[in-house]
């Protein structure tokens, strides 16, 4: 996706240009938006929310997707660079940081100068060390206990203004809806690869015992209640093996 930052690059060409530059910006939200939607790739859409935060939130220089799990490790899915990457490893070794506190309690959290910083000591003590000078982080999702954030760092203090948090929440806005398609359409090729393979062990079955599907299907659920195990498990281990499951085959040899 190539978008031209050039008219967005700060507050001075909004006020000049105000209705050239939102009528941009709705323009490549809106491709952004199109472009994540027809991705069934969870790694794809999230490259292409990175890609889309540094050339359209103003001061952004680098970006990532941090997945937030159990509430203390961080983890970049996405990253821009390589400062991302060990910024969100300080993160979550230190427990403490922007990327925290914008997962699990504000929706946005703004820092001007991370030099200067008090919220988060030994964070920010350690960030300044790897070159960080401003943040912004902007909550993105919540799946249960896994939180992504959207982080964006200033390669100078104070590059971030309130342009830059509001063009964020679109950004951020419009990449959780593309999000949500993807992990649907994933959800549905995974419903249709285990539908498969139950239909390839039912065939067993159904070959080997001269039996209609209904019963084979029922032979494969008696066989995962009385094994405690997936349905889809119990189809994969007679597909690979030839064998009905019980509790002690799916054990293995004691």
């Amino acid at each position: 996706m190539n978008i031209d930052a050039s008219k967005m690059d700060g507050p001075s060409g909004a006020s000049e240009h105000g209705e050239s530059v939102s009528g941009e910006l709705a323009t490549s939200l809106g491709e952004l938006a199109r472009e994540l939607q027809h991705e069934d790739d969870l790694d794809t859409v999230l490259s292409g929310i990175v890609q889309a935060a540094v050339q359209l939130i103003p001061g952004a220089a680098e970006a990532s997707i941090s997945l937030v799990t159990g509430r203390k490790k961080i983890d970049s899915k996405i990253a821009s660079g390589d400062l991302p990457r060990r910024v969100d490893a300080l993160q979550s070794s230190t427990g403490q940081g922007p990327c925290l506190d914008a997962a699990y309690h504000d929706r946005i959290v703004r820092v001007p100068d991370l030099s200067t910083e008090s919220r988060w000591p030994a964070f920010c003590r350690g960030a300044v060390e790897l070159g960080a000078r401003s943040m912004l982080s902007i909550q993105l999702f919540v799946e249960g206990d896994r939180l992504g954030a959207l982080n964006l760092y200033g390669a100078r203090p104070d590059a971030f203004d309130l342009e830059s948090e509001q063009i964020g929440l679109l950004v951020a806005a419009h990449a959780a809806v593309a999000f949500a398609d993807s992990q649907k359409i994933s959800q549905l090729n995974e419903a249709l690869i285990t539908r498969q393979i139950i239909g390839q062990a039912e065939g067993i079955l159904m070959e080997r015992y001269k039996i209609t599907a209904q019963q084979a299907f029922l032979v494969l659920t008696k066989a995962s209640s009385s094994s405690n195990t997936k349905l889809r498990e119990v189809a994969e281990h007679l597909t690979s093996s030839g064998e009905i499951p019980t509790a002690r085959n799916l054990r293995g040899p004691s």
